[in-house]
């Protein structure tokens, strides 16, 4: 190989269109906002990866032609924001923040519709290792919700490539499911949500498998792992910030220490693979130079195949904190809070769209560039 056999850069818009979906439970709402809008922009995945709500999520868009993956979306988040129906009387911080607490606990209480239901009588009173004595909620809605929602038919048809994560109890090890790789049921979906000690685990082929988002709350690593031979351009919506201010109360260090906890490190796993990928790149051209008795080495070959790699383009969509949130942030799923996240979601993509021109130009020098067009300061995203 030399520099002559290298293809040109591509541009973002001509990738393979990637949507990565953090897991984030009610804020989730958000992530259906911005994909609406990604719609607008004729932005339209070939490939959806999520963890958690964002697998319920990424389900019904894999899971529906293109016409009706908005509808079942708002079907969705309008069915889990039934239980908390009314708005706030007051709109400053204080009295914000004293509704989210109310409808947080409301959904605590008496759970969401069609998705999860305090189990009765409490799991206390079950049978030590019965599984409901292992979860607070039974997520047997979910199911149903899923099969009316969802055409697994179309999923396993591979027209639009679906892959979710979950973590086996047993072992640890976490695990994507992926409809290139086996027949993806409403189980599957259900496993990537399965947060304890909330939700019970779901068993799929004798294994038991709990929320992908105990391990890893984003997907990105696997779809860069997964793919390295077609360029990518990535939309990754996140639900937890991993900067923040330092807290001031007892509420605060819990919202904190929540969004720490499952932000994932998006921004250091990001640059860890930006480090990689720019390392291939530099040993490409190093032996574009080497002389042909050192190319022909069976050490620089075995290097030379593994630094083979595409171009990939991630571009960040990160939902930021509001003063009157608390740790209750990710089960409020009050229908006034769902809108505002949709809403939110809107927003930020068409402001990350204002300049498309960005996707027109060619990377040039670096094989993987991230962008945060939201966030306060270039590539700077929080």
């Amino acid at each position: 190989m030399n520099s002559s056999d290298m293809s040109p850069p591509s541009a973002p818009a001509q990738a393979q269109r990637v949507l990565v979906l953090q897991g984030g439970g009610a804020l989730g709402a958000y992530q259906a906002g911005a994909y609406e809008a990604l719609c607008n922009h004729d932005f339209e995945p070939k490939w959806v990866a999520g963890i958690s709500i964002g697998a319920i999520n990424a389900a019904i868009i894999a899971g529906n032609p293109r016409e009706k993956r908005v509808e079942k979306l708002h079907e969705f988040w309008e069915q889990a924001s039934a239980p908390v129906p009314w708005s706030p009387l007051l709109t400053d911080d204080r009295s914000r923040a004293l509704f989210n607490e109310t409808s947080a606990a409301t959904v605590a209480a008496f759970g969401v519709p069609g998705f999860f239901m305090p189990r009765f009588p409490p799991a206390p009173f079950w049978p030590a290792g019965s599984a409901q004595s292992l979860s607070y909620y039974d997520t047997s809605p979910l199911r149903a919700t899923l099969e009316r929602l969802v055409d697994f038919d179309l999923i396993n048809s591979k027209d639009v490539r679906l892959s979710v994560g979950a973590v086996n109890v047993r072992t640890g090890n976490f695990a994507y499911f992926d409809n290139t790789k086996i027949k993806i049921g409403p189980e599957h979906i259900m496993a990537s949500g399965a947060l304890p000690p909330g939700f019970p685990a779901i068993e799929i082929e004798g294994e038991p498998y709990w929320d992908g988002g105990i391990v890893s709350n984003t997907p990105l690593d696997y779809v860069l792992d997964e793919e390295r031979i077609n360029d990518l351009l990535i939309f990754q919506v996140d639900l937890f910030s991993a900067r923040g201010p330092m807290p001031t109360s007892l509420l605060e260090a819990a919202e904190r220490e929540k969004d720490i906890r499952f932000s994932s490190r998006t921004r250091m796993n990001t640059d860890v693979n930006k480090k990689i990928h720019n390392a291939r790149r530099a040993w490409r051209d190093l032996f574009a130079k080497l002389p042909d008795e050192l190319k022909n080495d069976p050490l620089a070959q075995a290097l030379n195949e593994a630094a083979k790699e595409n171009t990939v383009t991630v571009v960040h969509l990160i939902y930021r904190r509001k003063n009157y949130q608390t740790s209750s942030k990710d089960y409020d799923f009050s229908n006034f809070g769902m809108r505002e996240h949709w809403s939110a979601g809107g927003r930020d993509v068409d402001c990350s769209m204002t300049h498309p021109q960005w996707l027109q130009r060619p990377q040039s020098g670096e094989t993987m560039a991230t962008y945060d067009l939201t966030g306060p300061g270039p590539d700077n995203p929080e």
